[in-house]
């Protein structure tokens, strides 16, 4: 394989995608290029193409009807990825599909099978969410593939060194499913970054060297990514070590699927209770159907869009397909004002709260949809609080979150603070969210968190990929941090089976949190047994707050918020000559491999062969 020409950053939003690029230096260069942005060529128009930054994150379904969704390189497509797809979802919302990426990372669902878009009607074809991601790839592919390589085969974008952002609070089975749709799409050499991490590598892009004069020893860095599946949290620190100054990731938020989306549901409630009073004034009853309401919510979205990225804009229009012959022109319309926006969101999902407030869990109904699992509180600075508090002793016990000897913090204690995500365009809700942090650290007797004022927060991770990329090749400085959780695999314990009774399980550390990539380690304890020759389910389980087991440490009983269980992983294990359902004495070994995978490598005792083992790997790339 010959060597990749440039490091390409890939944004694979739950709204938009976006594709950043830089070629790889000599080893003799003085200095690198800064990442650029690719001009993603898409409809824009049923006919029309246009190159834009952004790909927006949504699939049309194409009807027969339509005709050929034709792009410079394929005239036949029978579907649309991007702003076209985008804009069917106001008059044709049963065959659009959204937010694909959050489905990835719904544990209560089959997300290889074809379930999107939800609800749809029998004669639109449905795909799984890991092939619409597939789709969105393949589009970004062929673009650069047209756009640059131009032919070149060497030149394709399946021959450079790519760099794929999730959220940081994606769990190991959502991970995997991103680099599947990636394997299929055609990417070989693939890395996975998390999101708010390269929010920050853009933003240490930007600034050069000058980033020391803004980040100094002591500082504690928030990542705060809103965006517009998920609200995503990282902290990191800047620490003193032998006159050295390192980058150190110390936490990461949990999984919240809490963001855009969530807003533009907020958005359309509220302007069908308008268009319902609109219409009782001019004295007619409207009730909206299901797919209304769905085309309200693409509506508003862009409405949404627009009012909080444009500090010019006052109101928009939203426009949906009205249904009966008593409505005038088929159309039901109204508008939103900038003003309804801002508080409808402002003080909806970041409301003031104090340091102690936590995210509320409502007792949730026997029978539900199947949908989305969103966060059952909205409060977005409430999710912000109990972070910050959860990570209270993340940092060494010389300092207290602001670099200063004092006594144990009720808070972890950010000096600086860095916005992401399209949610976070909005002035108005950077302001809300640095005054709460203010406020608590007044309570904490700290200072103030300075803003770290960043670049166009559509682009940030992308860029920061590809500055990620030319960081592993010693072209930047790097964010040290390792895996962002520790992880455990689940042992039964072997006890008579007893009515009612399931087997005890203890979570065996295999990784401690912060394990670094390309290291191993090998499982002291007992001895275990392995079941081979038939279909087994391995159980792993992980933490974020667990901080200090070791590789090899027994957990029996645990709190209910310190370990997690994982989504189990069900593997054939060769019986390698012996019977099938035997129980093989082994060892275990673990690795965190180059590319941010956990590998658990079982070792009989007494193999068959040289180098006999069974392997195991769980995503888990939290650099």
């Amino acid at each position: 394989m010959s060597e990749p020409r440039y490091v390409v950053g890939i944004d694979l939003g739950t709204t938009h995608c976006a594709v950043a690029y830089a070629p790889i230096p000599a080893d003799d260069a003085v200095s690198s290029p800064a990442p650029e942005m690719l001009s993603i060529p898409q409809l824009v128009a049923q006919g029309t193409i246009d190159a834009r930054d952004l790909l927006p994150s949504f699939f049309y379904v194409a009807h027969e009807s339509d005709g050929p969704q034709a792009l410079p390189w394929d005239e036949s497509r029978a579907y649309v990825v991007g702003e076209h797809a985008r804009a069917r979802g106001v008059d044709a919302p049963a065959r659009v599909i959204a937010s694909a990426k959050s489905w990835l990372c719904h544990p209560s669902v089959d997300r290889r099978s074809a379930i999107l878009p939800p609800g749809a009607p029998e004669d639109v074809e449905r795909i799984s969410p890991v092939e619409a991601s597939w789709r969105y790839l393949e589009h970004l592919i062929e673009a650069w593939d047209h756009v640059v390589a131009k032919g070149d085969p060497e030149l394709a974008l399946s021959k450079q060194s790519v760099v794929l952002t999730v959220p940081a609070s994606f769990d190991a089975s959502a991970r995997e499913l991103t680099t599947e749709a990636a394997y299929a799409a055609g990417l070989e050499d693939l890395t996975l970054l998390e999101e708010p991490q390269a929010a920050f590598y853009a933003w240490l892009a930007g600034k050069g060297d000058a980033w020391r004069k803004d980040v100094t020893a002591g500082d504690v860095v928030l990542v705060v990514d809103v965006g517009g599946g998920t609200s995503d949290f990282s902290v990191i620190a800047a620490v003193d070590k032998g006159g050295e100054l390192v980058l150190e990731r110390v936490a990461v938020g949990d999984h919240i699927l809490l963001g855009g989306d969530n807003m533009d549901m907020l958005l359309a409630h509220i302007v069908e209770q308008k268009m319902v009073a609109e219409a009782e004034e001019a004295g007619r009853t409207l009730e909206l159907d299901r797919w209304q309401r769905i085309s309200l919510q693409h509506a508003a979205r862009g409405a949404k869009e627009r009012l909080l990225g444009d500090a010019k804009a006052k109101s928009a229009q939203i426009a949906i397909a009205g249904k009966g012959s008593k409505l005038v022109g088929g159309t039901l319309r109204t508008e939103v004002t900038r003003d309804e926006v801002q508080q409808a969101i402002v003080d909806g999902f970041f409301p003031v709260v104090d340091a102690a407030a936590r995210p509320a869990a409502r007792a949730r109904a026997a029978l539900t949809q199947l949908g989305l699992p969103y966060a059952q509180d909205p409060a977005v600075t409430k999710h912000l609080a109990a972070l910050l508090a959860r990570h209270a002793d993340a940092l060494p016990a010389s300092g207290d979150g602001a670099g200063k000897k004092g006594k144990a913090p009720k808070m972890l204690r950010p000096t600086r603070i860095l916005f992401n995500g399209g949610v976070m365009k909005s002035a108005v809700l950077r302001e809300r969210v640095t005054s709460c942090i203010d406020a608590w650290l007044a309570d904490e007797s700290a200072g103030e968190a300075r803003v770290l004022e960043g670049a166009d927060l559509d682009l940030a991770v992308a860029r920061g990929a590809a500055a990620y990329g030319l960081a592993r090749r010693g072209r930047g400085v790097r964010i040290r941090g390792g895996t962002a959780r520790a992880y455990y695999v689940g042992i039964e314990g072997a006890v008579p089976a007893v009515p009612g009774m399931e087997p005890p399980v203890t979570a065996l550390c295999v990784a401690p949190f912060g394990m670094e990539e390309g290291t191993s380690a090998e499982v002291e304890g007992g001895e275990l047994g392995v079941v081979v020759g038939e279909r087994v389910n391995f159980r792993f389980f992980g933490s974020s707050v667990r901080r200090k087991d070791s590789v090899g440490a027994a957990i029996e009983r645990w709190k209910k918020d310190e370990i997690e269980e994982l989504a189990p992983i069900e593997v054939d294990l060769p019986a390698e000559g012996r019977a099938k359902g035997d129980v093989v004495p082994v060892t275990l070994r673990t690795s965190i491999t180059e590319v941010g995978t956990l590998l658990l490598e079982a070792v009989p005792l007494q193999p068959k062969k040289k180098d006999e083992r069974w392997k195991v790997e769980l995503s888990v790339r939290g650099d």
